[in-house]
């Protein structure tokens, strides 16, 4: 809304302070001055106006100090038509960015939520003093807040639902600002919810989510943003030779999917490839994994997740840019008709693989799905997977790992990242490595074993992208988090959503 933020009626308002502001605040002359510090200013300003110098008391008293993550809360004891106000603490101005707007919009909607509030107005953090450009701000917070508000309760049919916020009001006194601040609106919108869409996906048991149901899950959100849906089952991939996909599909009882969707942004110019591995459960096959952490598995399938879900948003958001993306979904189990190491498959490409071990089964059906791209002309491919745990050893949880044949694609790559605040770490990719997976009896083996388990696993896929330029995401460590913080909740992150819809973003912006 355009106005007064001390004219915004609800049940709460968000307002914020940097760190050393309003420092050895005094009163003078009716007016908050400082010493040693800078004064308030803005909204917070106006609204301790209103509440008779409440945020400067508190200021003085070292209650309310701006550090990064600090909370305020103040009754406005009808000085104010909001029943709270939250005073969020921002840190240091030189160290606040887009991504501290998320976070900060998150733990500030989550806080007032835990209330009870329903009807929440805030400002838009970092479009003052931060310095930040106000659309971008707005997007960002957009974005933080319904992402921090996520919750997946599916399977909870007792969860209390009476505490929700309802309706977030972002104030601005500035015609012409709050006018090109509703198109950052709809486009934070869309991305949270495509990001939110893959964390649904990621989190659903695998019982519930066979590669039959992820199939039918992305046909309804494909319909929903109007992008075009294929999907193969086992004849047609057979006819394909889709062999990796098959090999690894062979131990479960559910029949293995190809999820093709397309969206046409427009005729010619770059058509961008989004592979995501979709292994709905991974016991490891044969190669079982330990029992300790395995229900963790259902989320093997999170690279699935963010491509089908981007695509979703790059069409909402009607970008100009064509766009397909590819999911080789299956299960990996043991059984008597299992993949069995010492195997060799024939992938769609032709390539021959000797199977070493049968949990490193997500290159085996990305080999096919890079094909399978390739095939369809993309220009630039781009694939996201949980594929090691090496890559979790090496980096964490804090980076994706990023491995690439082109260093232009790859900077591209990183851009889009953070623009979308989901940190990406570039690998190696020395053509050394390519001696780790050099079969004795195929052309190719399916691991390099435990020295450089991140990147031989890349040399293993860069063997089916051919020229194009390709960039691999390895979203073992970044897929899911083990507890809340900042915009990012407890389990699915929806990591590499809204990083692929930036890309394209990236892609259109360098034309």
């Amino acid at each position: 809304m355009t106005g007064d933020v001390t004219t915004c009626p609800g049940d709460a308002l968000v307002v914020n302070l940097f760190e050393g502001v309003g420092a050895g605040i005094k009163k003078q002359a009716g007016r908050a001055r400082s010493r040693g510090g800078m004064p308030l200013r803005g909204a917070t300003a106006a609204v301790d106006a209103a509440l008779g110098g409440a945020i400067g008391r508190l200021v003085r008293a070292g209650e309310a100090t701006g550090k990064w993550g600090e909370q305020t809360l103040i009754h406005s004891l009808g000085r104010l038509p909001v029943e709270r106000v939250l005073v969020m603490g921002l840190g240091k101005a030189e160290e606040f960015t887009l991504d501290r707007v998320r976070a900060v919009a998150a733990e500030a909607a989550r806080a007032l939520r835990r209330v009870g509030a329903r009807r929440v107005a805030t400002i838009v953090h970092g479009a003052g003093a931060g310095g930040l450009h106000p659309a971008q701000a707005t997007q960002a917070l957009v974005e933080g807040t319904l992402l921090g508000l996520y919750r997946f309760t599916r399977y909870k049919p007792n969860h209390d639902d009476a505490k929700a916020i309802e309706r977030l009001t972002i104030v601005e006194r500035d015609r012409q600002r709050a006018k090109a601040m509703t198109e950052a609106v709809r486009r934070g919108r869309i991305l949270a919810e495509a990001a939110n869409a893959a964390r649904d996906l990621v989190n659903e048991p695998g019982n519930t989510l066979t590669p039959t149901e992820l199939a039918r899950r992305a046909r309804l959100l494909a319909r929903e943003a109007r992008v075009r849906c294929e999907v193969l089952g086992p004849a047609a991939l057979r006819r394909l030779g889709a062999g990796g996909l098959l090999g690894v599909a062979r131990g479960s009882q559910e029949p293995p999917r190809l999820i093709i969707l397309s969206y046409r942004g427009r005729r010619g110019g770059p058509h961008l490839g989004l592979v995501g591995k979709g292994i709905t459960f991974d016991s490891g096959g044969i190669s079982i994994k330990p029992a300790e952490h395995m229900e963790a598995m259902k989320g093997d399938m999170a690279g699935a997740a963010a491509v089908i879900a981007a695509i979703c948003a790059i069409a909402r958001l009607g970008l100009p840019l064509r766009v397909t993306a590819v999911v080789p979904a299956t299960e990996n189990l043991p059984s008597g008709s299992a993949l069995k190491p010492g195997d060799i498959l024939h992938a769609m490409s032709g390539t021959t693989i000797e199977v070493i071990n049968t949990d490193a089964e997500g290159r085996l059906v990305l080999a096919d799905a890079l094909t399978y791209a390739r095939r369809l002309g993309v220009s630039h491919l781009v694939d996201a997977a949980t594929l090691t745990g090496a890559c979790v050893v090496a980096l964490g949880t804090l980076n994706s790992g990023a491995f690439t044949n082109d260093q232009a694609w790859l900077e591209t790559v990183l851009a889009a990242g953070r623009a979308a605040g989901e940190k990406i770490w570039p690998m190696p990719m020395d053509p050394e490595y390519d001696e780790l997976i050099k079969s004795d009896i195929a052309e190719i083996k399916n691991t390099g074993g435990r020295k450089g388990g991140a990147v031989t696993a890349a040399k293993f896929l860069q063997r089916f992208v051919g020229a194009i330029p390709w960039v691999h995401l390895d979203i073992a460590g970044t897929s899911e988090a083990d507890k809340e913080k900042g915009y990012q909740p407890k389990g699915a992150t929806g990591v590499m959503a809204r990083t692929f819809t930036a890309l394209a973003m990236e892609m259109l912006a360098k034309k």
